[in-house]
């Protein structure tokens, strides 16, 4: 099976990604650990190359999945003793599964959406283990609540979407307790891995910004581990990262693990920038794969756009509950002309934006009026603070001025939808939707446009009793240039979503293009759309990490440092470390020898204020000279004339300065 990490801008841009193979002809080989104590590098070509031939073994049997929460539904039973819980199919940790091979075993470590007492968190861990295979982190409530609320929200989710804390009013500023509570938050997950992990044999993989800390914490327990992460929101630019007070903690921490992923080139190319800025570390690309140097260790770099669960769109399709609905949302638009907007309630979704685009667009265009209709769905806020307050209040405002303004009996330019909707009732807006138009102005991926793309595609059942397969084989997207699914939609119309005006036109463009045209485009967005689903993600992503890891049990590795300093020191099964008295006693028997000493570091502080030597440096070196068995040379980029004056009483020392243009 290829493995592939996409680092080529164009690639992306145009979306032109070969498809990985299937999972078929498996040759499974058994795990042999050579030496103990070890950690991987990449030391060959072919396992530097991103897209090697070379079949994977899938010799993992087993992976824990660790996300901020575990994809279950819990509710109340109807007598209120106990809990009742199912799987929640929309959970991209649940639909990751379908990426891994059938035999493999997969344990998911997170939290529950819902508050379960102390008395009763016993028998629902135990429930949940052996039903679910699911480890449930509860934390305690003053933790909980400042980690995530605090921290994630106020503070990551913000300053990773390019918002910096200007005013202690919009946005907040860094509150140490808050950082205090992730950490906490993060070593209790941490905890929870522990308890059921193998770690000689065991995968695992975090997902998001949630647990960016916790590498460090299962890598000071099992140096030799295999661990990925992926960040499923924007990384910013280097500029906007530096702001942040735990910036170098974070980027640390994150270095433990041994595969690192981001859904484009930029996210990818921001996280290298900061570790070059702040931590002095230069990645390498060999034959399309990129790699960090860490203390002898290699970490991987991985960057693979997410992608949508195919089997259960097209399941919802498939419901009579669908077709009825779809049926009664072409009464209620007939004669209409649908633009779709399917968002979070967010400060960063640019919803106002997009009502206020559609009321240019009616101005300017009003030959639309009447007919062209913005449903905006908002789906419920998942934070809160007086920013996302205002952003509410200026779209309910927007709408009441748009509908009042060009409204008529029957039509109402704006449809906002402010409350939960089902997928089935989702699902059905987008087939009936003549174009969607996403205008966030910071998103890590947004998988709206490819659910759109899918649903318009109708269902692939050529007997369908629905007439779905039938249906319309167009599309059309008017998406931000700032969301992550951009570069790979290439026939999209791409917007700067600030711009009101360019918008709106972006917007006419769409509805008023041919039907040709719109074909063709849907077309080729459906054909990577498909291919290039969340079990294609997965399944790249593991196989990556699989093959990063390879080495783990062929290098000697000691785990150094405290806190989050803490780094692990990868080395050749073959190193020794040096013995002062077996060098002294080789010193003393040698007969000849040749000592090179640098001046700044050596000889000299590297941070010294002033650099002149002083008496008792100089009476050292005029020891180790006067031995006539010792050929003795300092060698720095210093110049000639400094380097002279100092060592004019060293009149055996040999100097090389500017790096060895002189040599006396």
């Amino acid at each position: 099976m290829l493995s592939r990490s996409y680092t080529n801008l164009l690639d992306l841009a145009s979306g032109n990604f070969p498809a990985i193979g299937g999972r078929g002809g498996r040759k499974r080989l058994p795990r042999v650990m050579t030496v103990p104590g070890i950690v991987s590098e990449l030391d060959d070509d072919q396992a530097n190359s991103v897209s090697s031939d070379v079949q994977s073994s899938v010799s993992l049997d087993r992976i824990i999945i660790v996300g901020n929460q575990l994809p279950l539904k819990a509710r109340r039973r109807p007598d209120g003793k106990g809990w009742s819980f199912s799987w929640d199919d929309e959970s991209l940790l649940l639909q990751l599964k379908d990426g891994f091979p059938e035999d493999m075993e997969v344990i998911y470590v997170g939290s529950l959406r819902v508050d379960v007492d102390p008395a009763d968190q016993d028998d629902v861990s135990q429930t949940l283990l052996e039903r679910f295979k699911c480890v449930p982190a509860f934390l305690p409530p003053e933790i909980a609540s400042r980690y995530y609320n605090g921290f994630c929200k106020q503070q990551l989710w913000p300053l990773f979407h390019y918002m910096l804390p200007f005013s202690a009013e919009h946005s907040g500023r860094f509150d140490r307790s808050l950082w205090e509570a992730y950490v906490s938050a993060n070593n209790y997950f941490s905890q929870k891995v522990i308890e059921v992990i193998n770690p000689e044999d065991d995968y695992v993989w975090i997902h998001d910004y949630h647990l960016m800390v916790l590498p460090t914490f299962l890598r000071r327990r099992f140096n030799r581990l295999r661990m990925g992460f992926f960040l499923h929101s924007p990384f910013p630019s280097s500029e906007i990262y530096r702001t942040l007070p735990v910036r170098e903690e974070i980027l640390k921490a994150l270095l433990n693990a041994d595969l690192i992923g981001f859904h484009t080139f930029d996210y990818a190319r921001h996280f290298l920038s900061c570790c070059s800025r702040m931590l002095g570390l230069e990645y390498q690309s060999k034959r399309g794969y990129i790699g960090l140097e860490y203390y002898g260790r290699t970490v991987g770099i991985k960057i693979m756009p997410v992608g949508v669960h195919m089997g259960q769109i097209e399941s919802v399709l498939s419901l009579a509950d669908n077709q009825w609905r779809v049926d009664e949302l072409k009464r209620q638009f007939e004669g209409k002309t649908v633009l779709l907007g399917v968002d979070d309630m967010d400060i960063f979704k640019g919803i106002n934006l997009k009502i206020l685009a559609i009321e240019q667009m009616l101005k300017v265009h009003s030959s639309w009026r009447g007919t062209a209709v913005l449903v905006q769905i908002a789906n419920p806020a998942r934070g809160g603070g007086r920013d996302l307050e205002e952003i509410q209040r200026e779209i309910q405002q927007s709408c009441k001025r748009i509908n009042e303004t060009f409204g008529q009996p029957g039509y109402e330019p704006v449809v906002y939808i402010n409350h939960p909707v089902s997928i089935v009732e989702r699902i059905a807006f987008y087939m009936i939707a003549e174009c969607v138009v996403v205008t966030a102005v910071r998103d890590g991926m947004n998988l709206t446009p490819y659910e759109y793309i899918v649903c318009r595609q109708g269902r692939t059942d050529a007997s369908s009793e629905s007439g779905s397969s039938v249906g319309p084989r167009k599309s059309m997207l008017v998406v931000s240039e700032f969301i992550g699914c951009s570069p790979s939609l290439s026939g999209a119309i791409r917007v700067n979503p600030w711009n009101i005006e360019a918008t709106a036109e972006a917007m006419n463009e769409a509805i008023s293009m041919s039907e040709t045209e719109k074909q063709l485009r849907h077309e080729k967005h459906y054909k990577y759309v498909s291919t290039h689903d969340v079990s294609y993600w997965s399944r790249s992503f593991i196989l990556d990490m699989e093959r990063t890891c390879k080495d783990h049990f062929r290098r000697r590795c000691w785990g150094i440092g405290l806190s989050f300093g803490f780094r692990v020191v990868a080395l050749d099964p073959n190193f020794r470390k040096l013995s002062i008295d077996a060098i002294a006693s080789t010193y003393k028997r040698t007969k000849s020898r040749v000592i090179m000493l640098d001046y700044d570091g050596t000889i000299m502080p590297q941070f010294a204020i002033n650099k002149t030597p002083s008496a008792e440096v100089i009476s050292i070196i005029n020891i180790i000279c006067d031995d006539k068995r010792n050929i003795v040379f300092l060698v720095s980029g210093r110049g000639r004339d400094s380097l002279s004056k100092w060592f004019s009483p060293c009149e055996k020392l040999g100097i090389a300065a500017e790096h060895g243009y002189f040599i006396r």
